[in-house]
C-alpha cells in the first residue's frame, strides 16, 4: 500500500510538473507573439485618447471602459475563432493576409508622415461644435481598434503557428487579454493625468504643485511623443512583415539584402553585434514600410482625386 501511495504521489508531482511546464511554455509563447504585435500596441495606445478629447472628465473612464470591452470582444469571439480555423484548415494563407496587413500598416504610419511633412493638422479650433453622443464614438473606437486587433492577433498567430490548435487558442486567448488591459490601462492613465496634474497644482506645498503643473504641461507633449513612437513602430513592423512574407512566398531578394547588411554590421562591432545588427534591420524594414506605404498613399489618392472627380466629367 504504501509503495502504492509513493507512486500515485510520484504521480501527481510529475503532473504538477508538466502542468508547470505547460504553462511556462504558454506565457513565454505569449511573451513572444506580444512582443511582435508591439508596432500596433504603441499605434493603438496613441490612437485612443483622441476619442475622449473634448468629452467631460467624469465620462472619460467609462467611455474608455467601453471600448476596451468592445476591443475585447473583437478579439476573443470574432478574431481569434476566425484567425484560429483560418490556420487549422487553410494555414498557407496566413502569410499573404499578414502581408496584406502589413501592407496596411506602412500605409497608415506613411499616411501620418505625410501628413506631418505637408502641414496638415487636425483642427480642433472650430468653436463649441456639439460632440457626438457616447454610442457613436463608441462604436467608432471600436471599428477602428477592429482593424488594430485583427493585426495583433494574426502577427501573434504567425509566431505560435507550431503549436497545437489548443494550444494556439490558449495562447492568443492571454494574448488578447493581456494586451487589451495594458493598452486601456496606459490609455486610462494618459486622459487622467492632466486631471491628477491640476489637483497637484492646487496643493499647498511647493514641490507637489510644482510636479502638478508638470504633468499638465507634458500631457501633449507626451501625446506628440507616442504619436512618433507609434508611427515609426508601425512602419518598422508593416516593413518586417513584407520582408519575412516576400521571403517565405520565394521574393527572396530585398529580404536578402536587408540580411547581408544585418550580418555585415553585426561581424563589423564586436561585442555590440547583436544591437546593431538588431538596428539595420529595424531600420531597414521601417524604410521598406515607409516606401511601400507611400507608394499605397500615392494609389489611394490618385483613386479618390478620380472619383471626386467623376460626377465633374459628366
Amino acid at each position: 500500500m504504501a509503495g502504492g501511495l509513493v507512486a500515485l504521489f510520484d504521480d501527481v508531482a510529475l503532473l504538477a510538473r508538466a502542468a508547470a511546464a505547460s504553462i511556462d511554455d504558454v506565457g513565454a509563447a505569449a511573451g513572444r507573439a506580444g512582443v511582435k504585435a508591439a508596432g500596433v500596441v504603441v499605434d493603438d495606445t496613441a490612437v485612443t485618447p483622441q476619442y475622449v478629447r473634448g468629452l467631460s472628465a467624469d465620462r472619460e473612464i467609462p467611455i474608455i471602459r467601453r471600448i476596451a470591452v468592445g476591443s475585447l470582444r473583437n478579439k476573443l469571439l470574432i478574431i481569434l475563432p476566425a484567425i484560429l480555423l483560418l490556420s487549422q484548415f487553410l494555414p498557407w494563407l496566413l502569410t499573404p493576409i499578414l502581408m496584406v496587413g502589413g501592407a496596411y500598416l506602412c500605409y497608415e504610419g506613411a499616411e501620418k508622415v505625410w501628413h506631418r511633412l505637408s502641414g496638415h493638422h487636425d483642427d480642433h479650433a472650430s468653436g463649441e461644435e456639439a460632440m457626438p453622443d457616447e454610442q457613436t464614438i463608441v462604436s467608432g473606437a471600436v471599428r477602428t481598434d477592429f482593424i488594430l486587433s485583427a493585426e495583433i492577433m494574426v502577427i501573434s498567430l504567425n509566431e505560435v503557428a507550431g503549436e497545437g490548435f489548443w494550444a494556439r487558442a490558449v495562447i492568443l486567448a492571454v494574448v488578447g487579454l493581456l494586451i487589451t488591459i495594458l493598452v486601456y490601462g496606459v490609455v486610462g492613465l494618459i486622459v487622467k493625468m492632466d486631471d491628477a496634474g491640476l489637483r497637484l497644482s492646487r496643493s499647498s506645498a511647493k514641490g507637489v504643485a510644482g510636479f502638478g503643473r508638470g504633468l499638465v504641461k507634458g500631457m501633449p507633449r507626451l501625446l506628440t511623443a507616442l504619436t512618433v513612437v507609434g508611427t515609426a513602430a508601425m512602419l518598422w513592423v508593416g516593413g518586417h512583415i513584407l520582408l519575412v512574407g516576400s521571403d517565405e512566398l520565394g521574393l527572396h531578394a530585398v529580404y536578402g539584402v536587408v540580411h547581408h547588411l544585418e550580418e555585415a554590421a553585426h561581424e563589423a562591432t564586436g561585442a555590440l553585434g547583436g544591437v546593431v545588427g538588431w538596428l539595420v534591420n529595424t531600420l531597414a524594414s521601417a524604410l521598406v514600410g515607409l516606401v511601400v506605404g507611400a507608394v499605397v498613399v500615392l494609389v489611394v489618392t490618385l483613386a479618390l482625386r478620380r472619383r471626386r472627380a467623376e460626377p465633374a466629367g459628366h
